[in-house]
């Protein structure tokens, strides 16, 4: 029988699978932070249960760190960082605490570290864990009864999703990024597109993506309404894995390669759906509205929700009530307040790289708050070595600690109501980044370019292409 990457992966973790009930599914890595963690340990403490296999959980501070050096001014943070702290100690937990060299984002330090690894089941109480699918791993999201679940008996309860191919072909033309290619794939799907599904993300385009890259497609798999994104592991992500710290060495090494080889789908199995996109046509893009799937080329005009499908219309018109935008209107040379560049969707050290090569040389717009946000201490120690803090320093951004800082405004790092930034980060869903705030969500070249213009800007402009 021919089968999908996502049909080998799911095979391999199914303990236990009745017809028309839930299959019991294995979890090779469970990931926890402190925002959706302590109900779940407050859970298995009311039950008398220890977590069951506490070498397979790796804990992060990250959702509700300061980025700004400064201590921690909110008590309810720090009353859910002293948490996991106790719960990780009790139970013998791995921890990334605010102390550690290796702290980050979520999302972030389990590739880095080595601790996703292509074959696996991944999961965590945050939605855009589908982040590590980019290894050729079914990983996901959770809430935090099931992260109760997973920690008291490292399995979870789940209905076996669909598939759908999203295939890109051809060639990302300059000043487009791999956050140009998923949002313009969000667009066309809408943002319930994929309910129900795992995406496999396959064709020429992806191929060409480094790991980085490919990691910030699967990243905002969610955003479609999907289960979960992935890309078959090949030499490319071999390359990225070999060497860190917890991925197998020596002979365990040659012998994990080996069986991740296989890790890809059958020649002539089928999927339930495939689309097929050309990489080669999409533009620098942008978000208009009030989720991720309200996207358009940097260029384009706002559209009419008169014009739009009627199921769409209210959405679209409330979105640009919010937004404070017009019907036609172009977004290009839009004012813009606040650029932010980092988050688990863009803070690694290529968006760091990408983002500096539009900064260099440059000044920060008059009036133009820029936070670049690394997304772990590794990342932005590298950042340093290579000389790109110096970039954003010179230009007038402030460059900030690690954390998931302005992508969800819960760790002092907010817009202020009616302002408007440009953001790398996933979400633009009212207030996400602060109460009245409005979100352009883009690439971080096209955030460096607002950063330097001050408003919404086609970088191509700026690396001498046309529009």
């Amino acid at each position: 029988m021919k089968r999908t990457l996502f049909d080998k992966i799911w095979d391999a973790h199914v303990v236990t699978e009745e017809a028309g009930r839930p299959a019991v599914l294995y979890i090779d890595l469970h990931l926890v932070h402190e925002v959706t963690s302590p109900q779940a340990f407050a859970g298995l403490a009311e039950r008398g249960l220890a977590v069951h296999r506490p070498g397979k959980t790796v804990a992060t501070m990250d959702h509700s760190i300061p980025t700004n050096g400064l201590p921690i001014a909110d008590d309810a943070a720090r009353n859910q960082l002293r948490t996991l702290a106790d719960n990780c100690k009790k139970h013998g937990i791995t921890l990334y605490d605010a102390d550690s060299p290796h702290r980050g984002i979520v999302h972030v330090i389990g590739p880095e570290l080595g601790y996703t690894q292509p074959g696996m089941t991944i999961v965590c109480g945050d939605s855009h864990t589908s982040t590590h699918g980019a290894f050729g791993a079914l990983a996901f999201g959770i809430g935090t009864s099931e992260v109760e679940h997973v920690l008291g008996s490292q399995c979870l309860l789940q209905r076996k999703p669909k598939t759908l191919e999203v295939r890109f072909e051809g060639t990302l033309p300059p000043g487009a990024s791999a956050k140009d290619l998923v949002l313009a794939m969000i667009a066309e799907l809408g943002v319930g597109g994929a309910t129900g599904h795992v995406i496999e993300y396959t064709g020429s385009a992806i191929r060409a993506l480094d790991m980085e890259s490919r990691m910030t497609v699967c990243n905002m798999s969610i955003e479609a309404g999907a289960r979960a994104g992935m890309i078959a592991p090949d030499e490319v992500t071999f390359a990225w894995l070999e060497g860190r710290a917890h991925a197998p060495a020596g002979a365990a090494w040659n012998a994990a390669v080996d069986r991740w080889r296989g890790l890809r789908t059958d020649d002539g199995a089928s999927y339930d759906r495939t689309i097929v996109i050309d990489a080669s046509l999409i533009p620098p893009m942008i978000t208009f509205g009030t989720n991720p799937g309200m996207g358009i080329p940097v260029t384009a005009a706002v559209p009419n929700p008169e014009e739009a499908d009627p199921e769409a219309r209210a959405a679209l018109a409330k979105a640009l009530l919010y937004m404070g935008l017009s019907p036609g209107e172009p977004l290009l040379g839009r004012a813009i307040d606040v650029v932010f560049i980092g988050s688990c969707t863009n803070a690694r050290l290529s968006d760091m790289r990408a983002a500096a090569s539009v900064m260099r040389g440059k000044k920060v717009a008059p009036g133009v708050r820029v936070l670049v946000v690394p997304g772990s201490q590794d990342v932005k120690r590298a950042a340093e070595e290579e000389g790109l803090d110096r970039v954003f320093r010179d230009a007038g951004a402030e460059w900030r600690d690690p954390g998931c800082s302005m992508c969800i405004a819960m760790n002092g790092d907010m817009i202020e109501p009616g302002q408007y930034a440009v953001s790398t980060s996933n979400r633009n869903f009212e207030g996400r980044q602060g109460r009245g705030g409005r979100t352009f969500l883009a690439s971080p070249m096209t955030a460096a370019a607002a950063a330097i213009t001050g408003r919404v800007t086609d970088v191509r402009t700026l690396m001498g292409g046309a529009q």
